[in-house]
């Protein structure tokens, strides 16, 4: 396809004092092999206090302020401001690991009319980099919880599948069709790299606050239509090596999706009071979660494996501790003033 006709893509990111990853992340947008000319960056910052503001104007991005300060809320405002044909929704902690992952991931939505989006279908694997973000890599989920359920979305070296879930799908050359309207249940897509048609995504998206996880699967469209499963990969730098700060994104999750997600019931990311009370058993009693860190080493030798019991059990503790408090009614969302990622 000639650099004259290829589509014009939008990238959104939320951010707040994320100058730590952000500049890794423009780099790999503007040095895809991609007419420039054709993708537009916006940021839509949550009142960032360090160099975040200066890296994206290096990189042109445009600018809005997030007055809500949360990253869905940031995507939600940005979702409203696109114009071109396709959003790619990225996180400022993604990395575009080859020059040729948006012409890559673009493929399926040029080539079948009814798919409506796409991402990769494995997170980057690269040995030597930070324990937590090679552990999210391995088990195909940066949250334990994801992985237990099932709806993880990413290849996972422990079960070699992409996801826990049994899904009708249409194995491609390049890529895998899933048929989002004939599924009841769906992985958690959306989060870390997710190019939509944008059209699609206006249509059905009338909120202030984008749960991308969430989105797909409490869209109802009278019209089937399918995503694709991309076989490549994408970094997420997720933690990096960082405990306080896996304590800290987990600590996030749970209380924004307490305080800002109005379907709890229809969420991914909550799953029935059953699979909640069978994760904390798993977690709290420790032993399966050290059975799977060493299956796991066994088929992929690596230490961040036994990581893996750490971050179900430190995760079952903050996933109870505040879901206690949002049944009592004392949860109260989380501040924003001293985040930085």
């Amino acid at each position: 396809m000639p650099d004259s006709s290829k589509p014009k893509v939008t990238v959104i990111i939320p951010t707040l004092n994320s100058a730590s990853v952000l500049k890794a992340c423009l780099v790999s947008v503007r040095n895809q092999n991609y007419p420039q000319k054709h993708i537009h960056i916006l940021i839509a910052d949550g009142g960032s206090t360090d160099s975040t503001l200066k890296i994206a104007k290096t990189y042109h991005c445009r600018i809005f302020l997030n007055h809500l300060q949360t990253a869905e809320s940031g995507k939600a405002l940005l979702i409203k401001k696109v114009t071109t044909p396709y959003l790619l929704s990225l996180d400022s902690d993604n990395i575009l690991p080859t020059k040729n992952w948006l012409s890559q991931v673009l493929v399926p939505l040029l080539s079948h009319p009814k798919v409506i989006g796409s991402e990769s279908i494995s997170f980057t694997y690269r040995r030597g980099f930070g324990f937590i973000e090679r552990y999210s890599s391995l088990l195909g989920a940066n949250d334990p919880y994801a992985f237990f359920t099932g709806v993880y979305d990413r290849y996972s070296s422990l079960t070699n599948r992409w996801t826990g879930l049994k899904i009708n799908q249409i194995d491609n050359k390049n890529y895998i069709l899933i048929d989002l309207s004939s599924t009841k249940t769906l992985p958690t897509i959306g989060a870390n790299g997710t190019l939509y048609l944008t059209s699609f995504i206006q249509k059905y998206f009338k909120s202030n606050y984008f749960f991308d996880t969430d989105f797909l699967k409490t869209t109802k469209s009278p019209q089937p239509f399918f995503f694709a499963k991309v076989k490549n990969s994408i970094i997420h730098t997720y933690c990096e090596a960082s405990f306080p700060k896996f304590i800290k994104k987990q600590k996030r999750r749970v209380i924004d999706l307490y305080c800002h997600q109005r379907n709890l019931i229809g969420s991914a990311s909550v799953g029935s009071y059953r699979l909640q009370i069978l994760f904390l058993i798993y977690s709290f009693t420790l032993i399966i979660p050290i059975f799977h860190s060493l299956k796991g080493f066994l088929k992929k030798p690596d230490p961040a494996w036994f990581f893996h019991p750490i971050a179900c059990y430190s995760s079952a503790s903050i996933y109870l501790y505040y879901s206690i408090l949002y049944y009592l009614g004392v949860l109260k969302p989380l501040s924003r003033n001293q985040w930085h990622q």
